[in-house]
């Protein structure tokens, strides 16, 4: 094969190591891993416990399978710090991501679990191309999002300079980008779009700017839109995959020599696919759901956590671990909107808390232009004494519009309708979400 202009000169001993000494790495780390939890985390003491199975009963990795899954149910049951291995004084940062209710998915990180989380993002960005000294233009979201401190710590650690530009302001992202002439930008693929957008409205052809290399992540994508954004821009497209409960963005990130799935940093996570309705662990190749074992995290373990991802495990191509096909879907109910886990019924408790609306109501989620949008569609409840003037029913709208916005974290259009107008279902679900954007 062709030497990539920005394959690595040199790898870590582990990307190239034999299937051996990684899987003898795997089971060593994740003994420790199983005890740590059993030993510091009442929660998983009792799962443990309930399941008939003890640390010591993992003699081989397929042993995995006896022990329980952890799910964002524990994360929420548990929350803000039940699942702290370690005394919270220990813990040097928070972070935290929206949850299916009101409370936020919380994790917590060692110095040293930021450590290997700066480490890991740094072979990810060098696994795209990137090299020391490269400058990086990170338009992820900065605060308890773990994209934006993610990619940055990860950038630094690899010794590039660092934007910290963080999203929004499109107009100032693309003058930065003219002016401090980045190689490589981090940023989610509907929002790198609106910014070839901007640059084409003010007479800027995207592929003269210094972008060489796009990390894209947060949502899913698809190889028609990689193919599009490499051709627009002159840049190579790559796929970082993460997420909070696991450690964030850097859990496995594609090779840039051959852009075929994301290679899993399996030296700090075991990966596995299961079937989503018997929990059977499948076999690579097959589709099912993605679970993660975390076999270095200190603050926060996890053990067997059911992401919701839809995926395949695949052998290894440019690096000794598997790789990940694209997400295909999820076997639950979770949106992604413009970067925002978004779950139908954190929307129907806002709806709930409006005793002038009924508890009816339809998401409709679309594109226009390159971005997301989402529009909650909701009715007046007929026992309640508003009228039925368009002023009324703006309030209502901005009222909801303003709760979703401050507590799910993701801007969207209210229409308020009359009594009864959202068709209801006599025989099963009621339809809740309207998803119309381009599949893959």
């Amino acid at each position: 094969m062709q030497r990539h202009p920005y394959a690595p000169p040199q790898l870590e001993p582990i990307e190239t190591a034999s299937r051996d000494e990684l899987c003898a790495l795997q089971l060593e780390r994740l003994k420790w891993s199983l005890r740590h939890a059993y030993d510091k985390v009442p929660h998983y003491r009792k799962k443990f416990d309930d399941k008939g199975v003890h640390p010591d009963d993992l003699r081989t990795l397929a042993d995995l399978a006896k022990f329980p899954f952890t799910s964002k149910r524990d994360l929420r049951d548990n929350y803000p710090f039940g699942l702290f291995a370690v005394p919270r004084e220990q813990v040097a940062r928070i972070h935290a991501s929206s949850g299916t209710t009101g409370k936020p998915t919380v994790v917590g990180y060692t110095l040293k679990d930021i450590d290997t989380w700066a480490n890991l993002v740094a072979r990810s960005i060098r696994a795209a191309g990137g090299r020391p000294g490269d400058m990086v233009h990170v338009a992820y979201g900065y605060g308890l999002f773990t994209g934006g401190l993610g990619a940055h710590y990860g950038a630094e650690r690899l010794g590039c300079t660092v934007v910290p530009m963080s999203g929004g302001q499109t107009e100032k992202q693309v003058q930065l980008i003219l002016d401090f002439k980045p190689k490589i930008i981090m940023v989610t693929p509907s929002y790198m779009l609106t910014i070839l957008d901007e640059m084409e409205r003010i007479g800027i052809d995207p592929k003269s700017t210094s972008l060489r290399i796009g990390i894209f992540g947060a949502e899913p994508w698809t190889p028609a839109m990689r193919e599009a954004m490499e051709a627009r821009a002159g840049i190579d497209a790559v796929d970082i995959y993460g997420l909070s409960e696991v450690m964030g963005p850097g859990v496995a990130n594609e090779c840039v020599e051959t852009k075929d799935g994301p290679t899993i940093w399996e030296d700090h996570f075991y990966p596995e696919i299961i079937d989503p309705d018997s929990g059977e662990v499948l076999p690579d190749g097959e589709e099912g759901e993605l679970v993660f074992t975390s076999l270095t995290k200190e603050a926060m373990p996890v053990i067997r956590y059911r992401t919701r991802d839809l995926t395949r495990l695949l052998p290894p191509s440019a690096r000794s671990m598997r790789r990940m096909a694209k997400i295909t879907g999820r076997c639950d109910d979770m949106l992604i909107i413009r970067g925002v886990n978004v779950f139908p019924t954190q929307i129907e408790e806002l709806i709930c808390k409006m005793p002038k609306l009924a508890p009816q109501y339809l998401l409709v989620v679309d594109k226009q232009g390159h971005l997301d949008t989402l529009t909650v569609k909701v009715e007046i409840n007929p026992e309640a004494a508003v009228g039925r003037h368009p002023e009324h029913k703006e309030a209502l709208a901005r009222e909801l519009m303003h709760s979703i916005k401050s507590l799910v974290g993701v801007s969207c259009t209210v229409e308020v309708g009359e009594p009864f107008s959202i068709e209801r279902v006599t025989i099963g679900k009621a339809r809740r979400v309207v998803d119309r954007r381009p599949k893959a």
